[in-house]
C-alpha cells in the first residue's frame, strides 16, 4: 500500500515544490512531484496537511539531552523518553554528544550509546518506530584546550594521543562519527588526521588556535567546527585565530547555538552570511534540562543551574534548553533566512557535514522521515519510516 502526502509546499531542501505529492512505501520515498505533473494513483492512501510544509526531518549533531535524560548517564529505557521528546520538535535523527568526563565512565557511556544506535538500526528491537533515533556519536572532549574548556572539568581533559583516541573508538564499536578536538594541543594534528581516515567529522573548537594552526588542522582533515564563537579564542582585527579561519575557509561547514543567549542576533546575522546556506548548521548544545522546569540538572558529571532559559555551571554557560524548530525559526527572525534555507541549516547541512547521505533530505530511495511545519517553522506532526 503507497501513502501519499501532500500539503501546500514540500522543501527537498534545495528545491521547493507547489502542491506536492510526497509518495511513500514500504517505509521509503518512492517518488516526489507537484500535483501540476501527476495524479494520486486510486489505490493510494492520501494525507493531506494543507496548508503546511512538508520538509526532512531535522538532524541535531550536538546534543546532550533533554526531557530530564542526559546521553552520558542514561539507561537503555531512559532514552526513549529523549527520542520522542526530539520527535515532537521535528527531529529524527541525532548524535548523542558527551562531556569531558572521568575516561572509565566515557566509556561505558560510550558503550551504552553504541548499543541504542545498533538497537535503533533494528525495527525488531527498535519497537516503536515513531521517535528519533540516535545515528552516531559526537565525542566532545576529552581533547579540549583548558583555557577555552567551557565548563568541561579541567581534570577530565586529557591530551591526545592515538592510544587514547583507539580506546574510545573500540568502546564505541566505531560509533563515534564526530569528534570536537582543540587542534593547537600538542598530538592532537595526528589524531586529526587518524580520525579523518575513519571518516570521522573532525570539527575544531573549545580552542586557543592561532589562525595558522586553525589553518594547519584544515590540511590535516578536519572540516567543521563546533558551536562557533563559544569556547574560541576571540576575533581580533589583527589576530584573527580560529574564527577567522571558521569564518573565511569554504572548506569548513560550521556549527552555531542560536538561542539568542549563546551568541547576539547581529552576530548570528553576521555568521550566516559568512557561511551561507550551504555551510552554515544549525545545533542545539541541549542538555537534560531542555523541555523541563527550571532546576538542577546534569550535564555528564557536570551539575547545571537553569533559570530563565540560561543554563550556567560556576557562572558559565553549560549548553542551553534549545530546541532545534526554535532555531529554525530563531534564524528566520535574527538572518532574516526564508523558511526554506532556515530549513536547510537544520537538516541537509548537518547530514553531509558528518557524513549522513541518507538523511537530512528528502528524494526517492530515502527513509521517508520528515516533518510537518506550520508558515513560522512550528512541528505540527513528525513522520518517522513513513509512520505518523
Amino acid at each position: 500500500m503507497k501513502t501519499v502526502f501532500t500539503a501546500a509546499w514540500l522543501y527537498t531542501p534545495v528545491e521547493a515544490i507547489r502542491n506536492p505529492l510526497l509518495v511513500v512505501q514500504d517505509g521509503v520515498v518512492a517518488e516526489i512531484s507537484s500535483r501540476s505533473q501527476k495524479s494520486v494513483p486510486e489505490t493510494a492512501q492520501l494525507v493531506d496537511f494543507g496548508e503546511a510544509v512538508l520538509a526532512p526531518g531535522f538532524v541535531d549533531i550536538h546534543i546532550h539531552g533533554g526531557a530530564g535524560v542526559d546521553v552520558m548517564r542514561a539507561s537503555p529505557a531512559d532514552l526513549p523518553r529523549l527520542n520522542k521528546f526530539l520527535t515532537a520538535h521535528g527531529v529524527t535523527g541525532y548524535f548523542p554528544t558527551t562531556v569531558a568526563a572521568p575516561l572509565d565512565q566515557t566509556c561505558l557511556a560510550l558503550d551504552r550509546l553504541a548499543h541504542a544506535i545498533e538497537a535503533a538500526e533494528s525495527p525488531a528491537l527498535n519497537g516503536d518506530t515513531i521517535q528519533a533515533r540516535p545515528l552516531g556519536i559526537h565525542l566532545e572532549g576529552p581533547f579540549l584546550s583548558h583555557k577555552r574548556r567551557g565548563v568541561h572539568p579541567p581534570e577530565c581533559l586529557l591530551p591526545p594521543t592515538l592510544a587514547t583516541f583507539d580506546r574510545l573508538w573500540q568502546a564505541s564499536a566505531g560509533r563515534v562519527r564526530m569528534i570536537t578536538i582543540a587542534p593547537e594541543v600538542s598530538g592532537a594534528m595526528e589524531v586529526i588526521a587518524e580520525a579523518a581516515r575513519r571518516n570521522i567529522c573532525v570539527s575544531i573548537g573549545h580552542s586557543d588556535a592561532e589562525f595558522p594552526v586553525a589553518q594547519a588542522a584544515v590540511q590535516a582533515g578536519a572540516h567543521h567546527a563546533t558551536h562557533t564563537f563559544n569556547a574560541m579564542r576571540p576575533l581580533d582585527h589583527r589576530d584573527p585565530g580560529i574564527i577567522a579561519e571558521v569564518l573565511t575557509d569554504d572548506r569548513l561547514t560550521a556549527d552555531i547555538i542560536v538561542d539568542g543567549i549563546h551568541v547576539a542576533p547581529a552576530v548570528v546575522q553576521l555568521f550566516m552570511e559568512a557561511k551561507g546556506v550551504e555551510r552554515a548548521v544549525l545545533i542545539t548544545d541541549a542538555i537534560s534540562a531542555t523541555g523541563m522546569p527550571d532546576g538542577r540538572y546534569q550535564l555528564g558529571p557536570i551539575q547545571v543551574d537553569v533559570k530563565d532559559g540560561k543554563c550556567t555551571a560556576n557562572g558559565k554557560l553549560a549548553g542551553s534548553v534549545l530546541t532545534m524548530d526554535r532555531a529554525v525559526h530563531n534564524v528566520t527572525e535574527f538572518a532574516g533566512w526564508s523558511l526554506q534555507n532556515a530549513v536547510r541549516a537544520a537538516t541537509l547541512n548537518p547530514a553531509r557535514a558528518v557524513g549522513l547521505g541518507q538523511h537530512g533530505v528528502l528524494a526517492p530511495g530515502v527513509e521517508a522521515n520528515f516533518v510537518v511545519l506550520g508558515p513560522n517553522g512550528e512541528v505540527r506532526k513528525t513522520i518517522v519510516g513513513g509512520c505518523e
